[in-house]
């Protein structure tokens, strides 16, 4: 049976970070191991992790590293220690007991399988799709939307970091999350790397998590706003043929919508991650 680390990453998330770990233990796959990344928590979360969960590793940061630099320090353990598989997991989720058993027997079916991952339910709305894996791209918009409905391989471009199943063999070969991604978009970028390796990417329909979604920050928080569209921006300079119409019409729309939904503060901020992100490109490519 393939060993599988199990990688929670944790700010100032204690509590979801307990319930996490308390339907972990009922998961109906034996060889795993659970490691919990603090991201340099301002509040009191590794005495509550430490102090609930004795026996697991935790790993504290003396910085936040970002979602993908805190998931990357996991996942460098667990390949040191011999994964076969890291599944990294949002700690404000809730699993099934077959969530992983489902996951690793997908990836087992086909080598050439570089990541699998969930159908992800609301948490608040336990009957609601959040994404049946993951999403596609629209390069002419400059989205990204998550899928609710299973879809075709070619229209899966990537699979969502909340529960995302990853081979070995296939990080070592494209590399960890691309750390410049402090928040969001990160597993976006990941899943086009690995397709363009002719990686596949798949989904484990007996694999259900239940997901709070931006629990960290909260949904409308300014500062998600603000790595969301800078994000973007990076993503799109790495990925688009013509990364200045995604750009220009992802970060214009985004403002629009919000400007006709009277929401002036969101489009601020909109506008703010994108010149944040493009001024540091710039500056980078004058070095």
């Amino acid at each position: 049976m393939k060993q599988v680390a199990i990688i929670l990453l944790n700010w100032n998330g204690w509590r979801d970070t307990l319930v996490c770990l308390a339907s972990l233990e009922k998961l109906d796959y034996s060889h795993y191991r659970v490691l919990v990344i603090d991201n340099a928590s301002t509040d009191d979360s590794v005495t509550h992790i430490k102090t609930a969960y004795p026996d697991i590793p935790l790993i504290i940061n003396d910085r936040n590293l970002g979602f993908g630099g805190g998931c990357n320090v996991g996942i460098v353990k667990a390949m040191e220690e011999g994964a076969d598989y890291i599944w990294l997991l949002n700690n404000d989720t809730e699993v099934v007991p077959s969530a992983l058993t489902a996951m690793v027997q997908v990836a087992e079916a086909d080598t050439r399988i570089g990541a699998a991952g969930s159908v992800l339910y609301y948490m608040d709305a336990p009957g609601k799709v959040q994404a049946w894996g993951g999403g596609h791209v629209n390069f002419w918009l400059g989205l990204a939307r998550h899928h609710d409905i299973h879809v075709p391989e070619n229209r899966l471009h990537y699979l969502t970091g909340a529960s995302l199943l990853l081979r070995r063999e296939a990080l070592e070969q494209v590399g960890l999350f691309d750390e410049k991604f402090f928040m969001y978009w990160e597993d976006t970028d990941l899943g086009f790397r690995l397709r363009k390796k002719g990686w596949r990417l798949a989904v484990a329909e007996g694999s259900c998590i239940w997901h709070k979604e931006s629990a960290s920050l909260g949904k409308k928080s300014p500062l998600l706003i603000m790595y969301f569209n800078a994000s973007a921006i990076l993503f799109f300079s790495k990925h688009a043929v013509l990364p200045v119409i995604p750009m220009l019409v992802g970060v214009s729309g985004r403002m629009i919508k919000s400007l006709v939904m009277g929401n002036w503060k969101r489009a601020i901020y909109t506008l703010k991650g994108a010149s944040a992100q493009l001024l540091e490109m710039a500056q980078k490519r004058n070095k």
